[in-house]
């Protein structure tokens, strides 16, 4: 049964395309600058996330700076040296060998943050998982990267970064978290598989051996879910 709500086919598709092709952007970036009325549809795209209580407890930073961008590449270099020393022998050579950032190498930066007091002290559904509102601009982030690749823009989020100091680096207000640090840009290709996966440091798991019945570790009830669910994992590798 398709539901009178659903999207035509086609558009669909489109969804489920830019889903499963999303890619985190490391090293194939164009210098080619993204025009302001491409990157306002992606930066509305992440503003239509939707939040506890409608905190929408977001903001954008747009960084052009180069400056700005190269205080960002030490910080990321200093951490990224920390995190190399917990890999011994291969491991920590291959992980060496990963470009795990495109600070420098993409035309723009953008930092999505978190205020944390938006909404006021008490914001309606947030009073039991005080961390929705973090949930929240992830799905923003979310939001913005789908957008991104529809649009033919990568994106890459730079995870080794100490927040403390990014948020002195960008003079954040103390209630403000720097959520995501992204690196986007137009790139040469979408590579067919993540970069990680490719490169050999880890491959998606199986989706049939994630979903249980009811409890943890319960199976299924709906045979049909479950051959489904294995059938999907035949296209593991897109």
């Amino acid at each position: 049964m398709i539901s009178d709500h659903a999207f035509p086919e086609a558009q669909r598709e489109g969804l489920y395309r830019a889903i499963h092709e999303r890619r985190d952007v490391r090293a194939q970036f164009l210098p080619e600058p993204i025009p302001p009325e491409v990157l306002a549809r992606l930066l509305d795209a992440a503003h239509h996330a939707p939040s506890v209580g409608f905190m929408q407890p977001w903001d954008f930073l747009v960084i052009d700076s180069l400056a700005v961008r190269e205080r960002v590449h030490r910080l990321f270099q200093r951490e990224n040296a920390k995190a190399a020393e917990h890999y011994a022998n291969e491991r920590g050579e291959l992980y060496r060998r990963l470009k795990l950032e495109g600070i420098l190498d993409s035309p723009l930066n953008l930092c999505i943050t978190c205020d944390r007091t938006r909404g006021g002290e008490h914001v309606l559904g947030r009073n039991s998982i005080v961390e929705t509102d973090l949930f929240s601009t992830c799905l923003a982030v979310q939001n913005l990267w789908l957008a991104a690749r529809a649009e033919g823009i990568g994106v890459g989020w730079v995870s080794i970064l100490d927040q403390h100091e990014l948020a002195e680096v960008l003079g954040l207000p103390e209630q403000v978290y720097p959520l995501a640090y992204l690196c986007l840009g137009y790139v040469s290709e979408f590579l067919e598989q993540p970069e990680l996966a490719r490169s050999g440091w880890r491959q998606r798991l199986p989706l049939a051996e994630l979903v249980h019945g009811n409890g943890w570790g319960q199976p299924l009830a709906d045979d049909a879910l479950q051959e489904a669910l294995c059938e999907g994992h035949k296209d593991i590798e897109r």
